[in-house]
């Protein structure tokens, strides 16, 4: 966690002054989407796309490159500007046995804010390779959300398409909306949460679990990552955090 000095007299700025402070950033300075629509044509430029911090590694959608996304250390957490469908993670990021990972993630507006999906996923494993698998917990920004499985090329449903909550904070055109997304691996039981509250559950043995877990973010959204932190359950170590 980020704190405040504990020095009498000094302020500092909090981690969600911190994030309303890019987002007057973003207002002015050419760092995100540009001329982006809504179809999946021919993906628009994207400033400092291609170019990741030190530890991540991004994989697009087969029709995707990787100019098309920007991930860049913005503390506290990371900014996400896309123009492709990808996945976002660190190798040393891994789930194994009873864990929880969860994300703090600001929604800013863009041509995509309510109809593309973003979240995390866990279980990753041969990321880089044609058998890539995963398991994705995706929300919306029209307050809905989605379980998928990825294997291979194919992607097939867990939960009954789209699913709205009312625990899903709706994405706004005057700034900023904030969720914290959790999956919870225990007791051979999955349960994904939205801001402290469970929409969905299923038995470990039907998803992916074990392996490496990252972020998932469609095309046309813009986001910050405020945290992005793994919890073994037990003795373990935490891994994840901020930058």
């Amino acid at each position: 966690m980020l704190h405040a000095s504990e020095r009498p007299g000094s302020a500092q700025p909090t981690p969600g002054r911190r994030v309303r402070a890019a987002w007057l950033a973003l207002l002015v300075l050419p760092f995100g989407l540009r001329g982006q629509a809504h179809d999946h044509g021919e993906a628009p430029s994207i400033e400092h796309g291609g170019v990741f911090p030190p530890g991540w590694t991004v994989r697009t959608d087969e029709v995707g490159e990787l100019k098309s996304i920007s991930l860049a250390a913005m503390p506290p957490g990371w900014h996400v500007t896309t123009a492709a469908s990808a996945i976002m993670y660190r190798g040393t990021d891994q789930g194994s046995g009873s864990y929880q990972v969860t994300a703090k993630i600001h929604l800013f507006p863009s041509a995509g804010g309510h109809a593309e999906a973003f979240g995390v996923f866990i279980g990753g494993r041969d990321l880089a390779g044609p058998g890539q698998r995963y398991t994705y917990f995706l929300i919306r920004g029209d307050g809905s959300w989605k379980i998928k499985r990825r294997s291979g090329a194919a992607a097939t449903d867990v939960s009954r398409d789209w699913v709205p909550s009312a625990a899903i904070v709706r994405a706004r055109a005057d700034g900023p909306v904030t969720n914290l997304l959790g999956v919870l691996v225990d007791q051979g039981k999955v349960s994904f949460r939205i801001n402290g509250q469970e929409v969905h559950s299923a038995p470990a043995a039907s998803l992916d679990t074990e392996g490496i877990t990252g972020l998932r973010v469609n095309h046309n959204l813009s986001l910050h990552v405020e945290s992005l932190d793994i919890q073994a359950l037990g003795a373990r170590n935490t891994a994840g955090g901020r930058p």
